[in-house]
């Protein structure tokens, strides 16, 4: 690290927690503690650059933030931060914390590699990123003692203290080196005691006196004298520490141009540590060419760090400093005003994420003010895509920050404009606080649009959880609210969605009879893509109930009206694995192959998981067909996978189904029981009756071959009673079958 000075035994008790190596029976773990700004950070920097080459299989850093003023950063997210380090691809990305740990643990397991857990606040956030063995060393930095890894995990603790003196002066001296002639050691000494040998304090402090090299250092000293004395009145005897900062920041603050200084203290408002130009602009009403100016300036004085190109970060006692010189030097009306035009920013350009990478789930247009926000535009989808993910925490932030602020009317548009990306990514924590907030807003508002809109993002959120019923009722009550303010594009959303919670519980007539409501009301308002999808929810409808003919007539259609309508390519993926289904049911294995192929590149193409589990258990039935077993056992474990992945219960049932028919083909049929079992219990818990009779019906096949006849039969007979409620082709067949084998 450049101008990185001291801390040699530090950095020696560090090595001793390498060269431990095998001899420890767990993670080597170290715990960097201290006071804000003393060093840990450039201490664990250090270490890392410095022992690169002891860890072959790379290195991993998160900034857990638990000392921002926003919200910390989740375990579950550095997980995911590290899992996609590791090669996870997103398609195959867990959902839930216990899941992502534990692939995270077997990635690592046999590894070397340093992982950097930097400002954590609590055990609880560290305490899932530890790795499994001795293999991997553990640095976190914290201001507490966190005390609960050393009684549990076999934590060391090193605590830093300040610089001693003659590392102090050789910072600063290294700082201003080259930009200055030499200073007098007593104005350098004198410089680093009213720093309090911080070494954050130290840099910023050097910064100021190397940008003006002819000014003695004895004129810049009586300046800070005079902002630590002022700190001095103002602060109590036990906060020594956090006023000579303060007096510091007064100092370089102070003597930043008027115009840099607005920027450096509204960016204070922003609700989370690191962002990008444009939130900045947004902030400070700067056009974004003049700000990145006024941004780079701030990253040269030490009062923020450069990230990535266009990114900028706080330290926490930094942003702190700038929020409360916002209190200090703005009228209250103008905090509002640029936390509101914040998220104008944050909507609009959001809104365009969605609708360049997911057209066909874009939200309605916002107001017209939104939109004066200076907002991105994307040239692709994976431009929107790496946008979403990469403000995926501030988006969050943001929409919190307008929900504590009583700003309604911005609080609900954060879940209706995010449910695309929400739908299509998966990150269910996300979706169902963007909902929660969203359904706090559209009640102080007794607003009926947004009570809908919420409603139905939620609804999705809950089916995607596997909630079922409860998703049956949120979106019952927006479709309620669309039909009574006559919204026909809310009524297509929300019929299409009933439509197809019902066909996964095989309930083909409310299935019908939804996406025929969906399909009238976006061909009476002209809608197209949502029109088709109505119809592509006919044509699944029709195949599930053993209308071949009609289902692939259908899949026909709406290939024609995407492909017309210019819909994302996801979609164009539908009609082929519709027609790849229809073609195996019907006995035409070459020819479902060709269709399963077409969706398979387009599943490729754009990289998302639901999507690629279809494909995956579309493949495993069609090599069953095919009586190619063991690629079938291979197909449906990966499927499975990704099932628990995605914690989508009815899909990993389905997985379950289709390796326990395969496992009964290679006559391991105890194995079978199992899984037909498991796969049976979970169709019960989701209500999808059909589903698992026919489950059962297999089920009782491998009881059969296993002996346990009477178990077979109890099985039938459940099934038998389960289909009471249907009607269809299929359900009539399977019906046949189970009572003649009774």
């Amino acid at each position: 690290m450049h101008g990185f000075v001291g801390r040699v035994d530090e950095l020696r008790k560090l090595e001793e927690l390498v060269s431990a190596g095998d001899a420890c029976h767990g993670v080597r773990l170290m715990v960097i503690a201290g006071t804000a700004g003393v060093g840990k950070s450039a201490l664990a920097l250090r270490f890392a650059h410095r022992t690169v080459e002891q860890f072959p299989d790379g290195q991993l850093f998160v900034n857990l933030r638990g000392y921002d003023s926003g919200p910390a950063v989740a375990p579950q997210v550095a997980l995911e931060r590290f899992l996609r380090a590791l090669g996870v691809p997103p398609g195959e990305m867990p959902q839930g914390l216990e899941e992502r740990a534990e692939l995270y643990r077997s990635l690592l397991a046999g590894r070397h590699v340093l992982v950097l857990a930097d400002n954590a606040a609590t055990v609880g956030q560290v305490r899932p990123l530890l790795p499994g063995d001795a293999g991997c060393v553990v640095l976190v930095t914290s201001r507490g003692r966190l005390s609960g890894l050393s009684a549990r995990d076999g934590a060391r603790r090193l605590t830093l203290g300040l610089l001693p003196v003659p590392d102090a002066v050789a910072l600063v001296e290294h700082a201003v080196s080259g930009n200055r002639e030499a200073d007098s050691a007593a104005d350098v000494s004198e410089l680093v005691r009213l720093c309090a040998r911080l070494p954050l304090a130290l840099r910023i402090a050097a910064e100021r006196a190397a940008a003006r090299p002819l000014m003695p250092l004895r004129e810049l000293l009586g300046d800070l004298r005079g902002e630590s004395s002022l700190w001095a009145a103002l602060s109590t005897e036990d906060a020594s520490k956090s006023d000579t900062v303060s007096a510091v920041f007064a100092w370089s603050y102070r003597a930043l141009p008027p115009p840099a200084a607005r920027v450096f203290r509204m960016i204070g408002i922003h609700p989370s540590a690191e962002f990008g130009i444009g939130a900045a602009a947004a902030l400070s009403g700067v056009e974004p060419d003049r700000v990145r100016g006024f941004l780079d300036l701030l990253a040269g004085a030490h009062l923020l760090e450069q990230t990535g190109p266009g990114r900028y970060q706080f330290h926490d006692l930094l942003r702190a400093y700038a929020a409360g010189q916002v209190r200090q030097d703005e009228e209250p009306e103008e905090w509002a005003a640029a936390l509101q035009r914040c998220a104008w920013w944050y909507l609009a350009t959001a809104q365009a994420a969605v609708r360049t990478a997911l057209p066909s789930l874009a939200a309605p247009p916002l107001p017209p003010q939104f939109l004066s926000a200076g907002s991105f535009e994307f040239t692709d989808s994976d431009e929107a895509t790496r946008w979403y993910r990469a403000e995926q925490q501030n988006l969050m932030a943001v929409a919190q920050a307008v929900s504590a602020a009583g700003m309604w009317d911005l609080a609900w548009r954060f879940a209706e404009v995010l449910h695309g990306m929400h739908a299509v990514h998966l990150p269910l924590d996300d979706w169902f606080e963007m909902a929660r907030l969203g359904a706090k807003a559209a009640e102080a508002l007794d607003h009926e649009r947004a009570r809908a809109a919420v409603s139905a993002t939620l609804a999705d959120a809950c089916a995607a959880a596997g909630r079922a019923d409860e998703a049956i009722a949120h979106h019952t009550a927006a479709l309620e609210v669309w039909e009574r303010i006559g919204d026909r594009a809310g009524t297509v959303r929300s019929a299409t969605s009933l439509g197809l919670i019902s066909l996964a519980r095989h309930d083909l007539a409310r299935a019908d009879a939804a996406f025929g409501q969906a399909l009238d009301a976006g061909r009476a308002v002209g809608d197209e893509l949502g029109a088709t999808a109505a119809l592509s929810g006919l044509a699944h409808a029709a195949f599930e109930g053993g209308r071949l003919s009609l289902a692939m007539n259908l899949a026909d259609q709406v290939e024609t009206a995407y492909r017309r309508a210019g819909a994302d390519r996801r979609l164009l993926a539908t009609p082929p694995l519709l027609r790849a289904r229809v073609l195996r049911e019907s006995g035409r294995l070459s020819q479902s192959a060709i269709e399963l192929a077409a969706a398979r590149q387009i599943a490729d193409d754009v990289d998302l998981p639901l999507l690629h589990q279809a494909v995956l258990l579309e493949q495993g039935a069609l090599e069953y067909a095919g009586q190619l077993y063991d690629q079938a056992l291979e197909t449906f474990g990966h499927a499975l996978a990704l099932g628990r992945a995605l914690r989508e219960p009815s899909r990993e049932a389905q997985a379950r189904t289709g390796l326990g028919q395969a496992m009964l083909a290679k006559n391991r049929a105890a194995e079978a029981v199992e899984a037909f079992q498991l796969a049976a219990a979970a169709y019960r818990h989701l209500n999808h009756s059909w589903l698992c009779a026919r489950t059962l019906s297999y089920l009782a096949d491998a009881l059969d071959r296993v002996g346990q006849t009477q178990d077979a039969r109890a099985a039938r007979h459940d099934g038998v009673q389960l289909l009471g409620g249907f009607s269809d082709l299929r359900s009539e067949n399977l019906r046949a079958d189970l009572t003649n084998q009774l």
